[in-house]
């Protein structure tokens, strides 16, 4: 507590700039992103031939929730990514861009597979579900030659779309956190460097001498108060020896 009284400035100098440079920082640079999404549904796997005339059982559920693996690889290749960017050239994306920011997901086991996209524009995350999932929708039963893909879902516009990163204060507690244990550490260490006699104790410790007589540190205060309530003789003031530090 002595050390960090003394070196206090220090600690609270630098949390002070590291919590102020982490919330200017997170103020100018935030960058909402956006999130939409569509749903399809994988039904049972219908060769072409036989459309019409199929017949809904479990086994055929567990199949079509086992399919549903094979279509997430499906769905991030060129044969359907390369399609979108043909049929799609307002979008403005290459292939492995649509890839990058496209995610695939099944819902808790089900035959419900979402198809999501975030992007810094909501209309434009939207645009790009919906452009996949009829490309999805129309390129599957050339690849698998089946048709069991139905749209169950398209993402809407919205007119006050949420983000999904929301501005948080998270990062300016941690950076004030970091900074408390950095300057923590670096009076600690001024304090080991610090190799300079402060006490009585430091002197007897260090010179292996005995203390005779100290000469304690009179402040500006206490030494106005002495001048004005000094005595005073008949021949003059008394003369007084003073020792400033």
């Amino acid at each position: 507590m002595r050390i960090l009284k003394k070196r206090l400035w220090i600690v609270l100098l630098v949390v002070v700039i590291a919590t102020i440079t982490t919330a200017v920082f997170n103020k100018y640079n935030y960058r909402p992103v956006y999130q939409a999404s569509t749903k399809v549904i994988v039904n049972k796997t219908v060769e072409l031939e036989q459309l019409g005339k199929e017949q809904m059982d479990l086994g055929s559920m567990a199949y079509s929730i086992r399919l549903i693996d094979t279509y997430k690889e499906i769905i991030r290749t060129p044969a359907i990514m390369e399609k979108v960017v043909q049929r799609y050239p307002d979008l403005r994306l290459s292939p492995g861009e649509l890839s990058q920011i496209i995610n695939v997901q099944s819902i808790n086991n089900t035959q419900v597979m979402t198809i999501s996209v975030r992007d810094l524009s909501y209309e434009r995350a939207m645009q790009v579900a919906n452009a996949v999932t009829a490309v999805f929708q129309t390129e599957i039963p050339k690849i698998m030659k089946v048709n069991n893909i139905e749209i169950l879902h398209n993402a809407e516009a919205k007119e006050n779309p949420m983000p999904i990163n929301e501005k948080s204060n998270l990062y300016v507690f941690i950076s004030a956190f970091v900074a408390l244990i950095f300057a923590l550490g670096v009076v600690l260490l001024l304090e080991f460097m610090d190799d300079t006699l402060k006490s009585e104790y430091d002197i007897t410790q260090t010179m292996g001498l005995e203390l005779l007589a100290s000469v304690p540190e009179m402040k500006k205060s206490q030494f106005k108060s002495l001048k004005q309530t000094r005595p005073r003789s008949q021949g003059g003031e008394i003369a007084y020896a003073t020792v400033e530090n």
